[in-house]
């Protein structure tokens, strides 16, 4: 017999069916009272009754930013669902498509039993005030006054931009179902209205969902790493409160929430945890055999729905250049050599991501032959310009290697023009150039240097023919590697642009650029290297030809 094997009843069912019939009764009439003054509680864990589940911890946690889920049937829409009806005033709660609310608007109807205050067309639950009043603040892990009524908006961000619909408009809590769904800078601009003019009112994000089953929603481990994040340097415990601060280079984790003066502003650090959740803390789904169907589920989604594993691999785009897979291969052989394997292995390429003022990033990736060191990333604003785009190159490189710069948007121009007055070897590449390379079958061509640029990087991924390459296991290159997608046109291979993917990923994919510019022009600089030295030699014969041989 297997051992998950789980009863068909319920434990409290049963407890509840094995009752005289006068302490039903009293069990009846105690279980009325109790929906009345509320008709929403946090699972208790049947077992031990003092020990909280998940997602009463879940419920109780002090944190700022709070993501709970892993694994499916732990409650996460119920969660939120909870906190809003009991701790909070005014609660925006989204899912990525606005046709995916209906079930959660049925499970809403299902507790409060009716509809009484939902206006379907705007998307707005508004509590009547009696039943406002019977969901006394007082089970809120931070207790205030018994509000008006309670607000619930409900909504969708199916496109980047969908998310400044709620721009101006405050909510005490920013509730987000699903999460590797939204797009990281969807998440972080609706952060900015989770706030309350209401003394005393707890203000708080919470995020459910599943591990990412798409590259897309892979920011998500890299926003809660110290939990997900296995390759972190001081991972979390489950529940376990970090704290973190944005600055002009980026967000940084820093001891505690106290504030603190930087640059002459005061900063104060906000908190966030990852708090896990099975379905085996859930008896209601479990006595309905809903793990099974979990178990029947194919891999990778098997480990991901059923254990909430975070390091099963995404499912890859049919249509992705690279496979998922083959990042992470290279990405384990780097952590396997544990540094730049030859010592004496010299820079060969240097690929360079330019971006000029903005919020994207300048990145740099060194590479020593087949072997790629950890990139070089630096915010925009700190390379405003040519000359400071120049300046950040000259100070990373080695060995005389050749320079791989985008001129295809026009930002890295000026970096170009700087560094070859400066006697350096810079090969400025034009992604929508015309290509006469082939692949490595020779039978497809491709419809410009950025699909030929891409298609040699992924040959060189390949297990089966490719180059070994290590690069750094770095999530978010991980991301930007997986993250394009191709087509066969009559004209041959075309990869999607990049504005496209800045599109659908809300930022642009400029770690995974930068590596691909290394391998391209490493590959350019060779190929120009060997026809020199074939001119040269070619002279070298028609100089010194002598028919007779003295």
């Amino acid at each position: 017999m297997p051992d998950d094997k789980q009863p068909a009843t319920p434990p409290e069912v049963a407890a509840y069916d094995g009752l005289a019939q006068d302490a039903r009764a009293d069990a009846d009439s105690i279980i009325a009272a109790d929906v009345v003054a509320m008709p929403w509680r946090p699972l208790v864990n049947l077992a031990a009754p003092d020990t909280p589940t998940p997602q009463a911890s879940a419920f109780t946690s002090p944190a700022d930013v709070l993501f709970y889920g892993g694994a499916a049937g732990g409650g996460k829409t119920d969660l939120l669902i909870g906190l809003a009806l009991t701790c909070h005033r005014r609660t925006l709660l989204l899912r990525r498509e606005h046709k995916r609310l209906r079930a959660i608007q049925d499970r809403m109807a299902e507790i409060l039993g009716s509809r009484a205050g939902f206006n379907s067309q705007a998307g707005r639950w508004r509590l009547p005030v009696a039943e406002a009043a019977a969901l006394s603040g007082a089970a809120s892990p931070v207790p205030g006054p018994v509000p008006i009524s309670r607000i619930l908006d409900m909504g969708g961000c199916q496109h980047a931009g969908d998310e400044r619909a709620w721009q101006g408009q405050p909510h005490d809590l920013v509730a987000f179902d699903e999460i590797t769904d939204f797009l990281e800078s969807q998440f972080r601009f609706l952060l900015a209205w989770n706030r309350s003019t209401v003394p005393g009112q707890r203000c708080r994000v919470v995020a459910t969902g599943n591990p990412p089953t798409t590259p897309e929603g892979e920011w998500v481990s890299r926003y809660f790493a110290p939990w997900l994040d296995a390759s972190h340097p001081h991972p979390a415990l489950p529940g376990e409160l970090r704290w973190f601060a944005s600055l002009e280079d980026g967000e940084h984790e820093v001891e505690s929430g106290t504030p603190f003066v930087h640059a002459g502003e005061t900063i104060t650090p906000k908190s966030r945890t990852f708090i896990p959740s099975r379905i085996e803390d859930n008896p209601y789904l479990m006595a309905t055999g809903y793990r099974a169907t979990l178990q029947a589920l194919p891999e990778p989604l098997r480990s991901q729905m059923l254990k909430g594993d975070f390091t099963a691999s995404a499912e890859d785009d049919p249509w992705g250049v690279i496979p998922q897979s083959w990042v992470i291969a290279a990405q384990t052989r780097w952590r396997e050599a544990g540094s730049n394997p030859d010592k004496d292995l010299a820079m060969t390429a240097l690929g360079v991501d330019v971006a000029q003022g903005g919020r994207d990033e300048t990145v740099l990736s060194p590479r020593y032959g087949s072997w790629f060191a950890e990139q070089i990333y630096r915010p925009g604003v700190e390379t405003p310009n040519g000359p400071s785009v120049a300046a950040l190159v000259v100070s990373q490189l080695r060995d005389g290697a050749v320079v791989g710069i985008d001129l295809g948007g026009g930002w890295g121009g000026s970096a170009f023009d700087h560094l070859r007055e400066n006697g350096i070897a810079v090969d400025g590449l034009v992604p929508s150039e015309r290509s006469t390379a082939r692949d490595a079958t020779g039978a497809l061509g491709f419809i410009n240097r950025r699909a030929e640029m891409w298609w040699q990087f992924r040959e060189a991924l390949d297990p089966a023919r490719g180059q070994r390459l290590c690069l750094p296991p770095d999530a978010r290159l991980l991301a930007d590697l997986t993250a394009p997608r191709w087509k066969l046109t009559a004209r041959g291979i075309q990869v999607e642009e990049k504005r496209e993917i800045n599109k659908r990923l809300g930022r642009s994919p400029d770690r995974g650029e930068a590596a691909i510019y290394a391998l391209a022009a490493d590959e350019r600089l060779i190929l120009s290297r060997a026809r020199a030295r074939r001119r040269k030699q070619k002279a070298r014969v028609e100089n010194n030809y002598d028919p007779l041989g003295w």
